[in-house]
């Protein structure tokens, strides 16, 4: 009964020390946590700037997109203009898609919009991943490790612009998919696949501060033609994905209700607690239950090898 009760008492001062640094430090992942840092952004981060007034539906982006990132080809073929009958999101095998939407009037030609990840400047889905599979990184993309992925998706309730998909059709490898603005692209010092396709130049690329000048820029030149306000610039603290559009941005499916502060201001504190609540407690659960399923009638611990013998 001694044993017994010295192997309980470790097995519980292990496991309550694991919880206490798990949970003052924070799940182990592969980089630094955002919700639990003021960060203000990497400067020379780059972006990109979509500019709905040059966009004419072609779909050559998400045709470009698909061969950059070896996709299968789509059920609706790039160049069905029928696609445009209902509103789409993207999914593990689009990682890009553009919708129509009415103009202003009745007359007015039809707005297009081209939809993907956003790559917040403070992302809210990596804010929100318990294990750090989705990070910021210095160049300016959000980028996913399927490595560290637990599978709770709490990074798809987090993004408020429905950015990130998840693979349902793969039962032994689901993963979360989303835009990665062609990362391996930019580290080699190329441009990602759907600005250098698209003809009209409605998606171009470069730093964050540069596109915002010529976006601005724009607007200065054509008041007329432009919404006074650059969508991605501050809302929610800032995105690496910019808009500029003839009408109200809202119009365009985009929030218009999002504010200036980055999301995981608002979720740090409540961030704290989600992995003792929802994994460490669970984990200590089973392993006290796992440690009294070892103990013989007489309290003894059962060892493997009379466990064997049984």
């Amino acid at each position: 009964m001694k044993n017994l009760e010295i192997s309980r008492r470790r097995f519980l001062q292990g496991s309550g020390a694991l919880v206490g640094a798990l949970t003052l430090g924070g799940l182990a992942g592969p980089g630094p946590v955002l919700a639990a840092e003021d960060f203000q952004g990497y400067p020379d981060r780059f972006g990109m700037l979509t500019d709905t007034t040059k966009c004419l539906g072609c779909r050559i982006c998400e045709a470009a997109c698909n061969k950059a990132n070896g996709l299968p080809p789509p059920e609706v073929p790039f160049s069905d203009q029928k696609v445009f009958d209902r509103k789409r999101r993207t999914t593990a095998g689009a990682l890009t898609v553009v919708n129509r939407y009415r103009g202003t009037g009745a007359s007015a030609p039809p707005v297009f919009r081209k939809i993907q990840c956003m790559h917040c400047n403070e992302p809210a889905c990596a804010s929100a991943c318990l294990v750090g599979a989705l990070k910021k990184t210095p160049e300016g993309p959000v980028l996913y490790d399927e490595s560290f992925c637990i599978g709770c998706r709490y990074c798809m309730n987090a993004c408020p612009y429905t950015g990130l998909a998840y693979e349902y059709n793969d039962p032994l490898t689901p993963a979360v998919t989303k835009c990665t603005m062609c990362y391996k692209r930019i580290k080699d010092g190329g441009t990602p696949a759907c600005a250098e396709a698209c003809p009209t130049k409605a998606t171009v690329f470069g730093k964050r501060a540069d596109l915002l000048e010529i976006a601005h820029d724009r607007i200065r030149q054509s008041p007329d033609k432009y919404v006074p306000q650059v969508f991605g610039e501050h809302e929610a603290g800032g995105a690496g994905w910019l808009y500029l559009a003839s009408v109200p941005f809202q119009q365009l499916d985009l929030p218009d209700d999002l504010g200036s502060t980055p999301y995981p201001e608002f979720t740090r504190d409540w961030l704290l607690g989600v992995p003792l609540v929802l994994i460490l407690w669970p984990t200590l659960l089973m392993g006290i239950r796992h440690f009294n399923q070892r103990l013989g009638d007489n309290g003894a611990i059962v060892t493997a090898e009379q466990e064997v013998k049984k």
